[in-house]
């Protein structure tokens, strides 16, 4: 079953064109979207290329719309999340064009491909930017150096002052899988789990008031929930850097593979996996 990851597009049309290019010409089973789609910015050269300010009915909608008529039957399953740079203000739109049958919504949803159960989930541990829309405690309501915490920064939507304050990635993903088999799911985050090939940040050298920075910017609940549940397969972006600094856009812990999407070029980086065999995955700029 061939499928492909892309991640942390941030809106920019050059990369959609080429992932809309491909799918019409190699026609996987399935695309997931990793989070941060949306752009980063109001207003500016994305509107002037496309012709409207609406960058999800004016543009998504409307290229994904024509992929399905182009394709058909060959129209392949789309699971998406959103990621921290994206407004949870623009989730509503995402949510009905997913029941028009355009693509699944997968947000602490489960979904099947095929004998592949998918979940989604596009929660950040604190970061040092400001929008919080989908920033969480990881494992406890501690914040490292330099970052700003969910309860403070701002946010597009209301969130329940205790639910800020106390909730957690690491609960979040309880509640998200239960005690149900992970054995051959596929997970979809935004997150790179913590001290792995696919989370080191270019923070060398610097330090808040003369503490050193850590290096590795994912989460630690979402390593913790690899280790002991072992998924299959989980699919990752967020540290744009990664790759670059590593020399890996992949990892493994236990039998779980780890693939990120996440690239600070122009391009796009566009994973390719079959789901029965993801040792063959492979990672194209694009």
């Amino acid at each position: 079953m061939r499928c492909f990851f892309v991640t942390d597009l941030h809106g920019r049309p050059a990369r959609y064109r080429a992932l809309f290019e491909r799918i019409a010409l190699e026609r996987p089973a399935a695309v997931f979207l990793g989070g941060d789609l949306l752009p980063t910015h109001l207003g500016g050269q994305w509107e002037r290329e496309l012709g409207t300010d609406d960058f999800i009915r004016g543009f998504l909608k409307v290229e994904f719309s024509t992929l399905r008529e182009t394709l058909g039957e060959a129209y392949p399953r789309v699971f998406l999340i959103l990621g921290n740079d994206d407004l949870r203000s623009e989730e509503g739109a995402f949510r009905e064009l997913a029941a028009s049958g355009l693509w699944s919504y997968l947000h602490e949803r489960r979904e099947e491909l095929g004998p592949h159960p998918v979940y989604g989930y596009a929660c950040v541990p604190p970061t040092p930017f400001l929008l919080k829309d989908w920033e969480r405690y990881d494992v406890s309501r501690h914040v490292d150096p330099g970052c700003v915490s969910p309860e403070d920064g701002r946010r597009s939507v209301a969130v329940d002052a205790h639910e800020m304050r106390y909730g957690t990635i690491r609960e979040d993903l309880v509640r998200l899988t239960g005690t149900h088999d992970l054995a051959r799911a596929i997970l979809l985050f935004h997150t790179p789990p913590y001290q792995t090939k696919l989370d080191r940040a270019a923070l060398d050298g610097k330090s808040v008031e003369g503490v050193p920075l850590d290096l590795h910017v994912g989460s630690i609940a979402v390593r913790r929930f690899i280790q002991e549940r072992q998924p299959w397969i989980t699919l990752h972006g967020h540290v744009h850097e990664s790759a670059r600094l590593t020399g890996e856009w992949r990892d493994r812990i236990g039998r779980t593979h780890l693939f990120s999407a996440a690239h600070d070029g122009p391009e796009l980086a566009l994973v390719r996996f079959d789901a029965e065999r993801p040792q063959d995955a492979e990672r194209e700029l694009v």
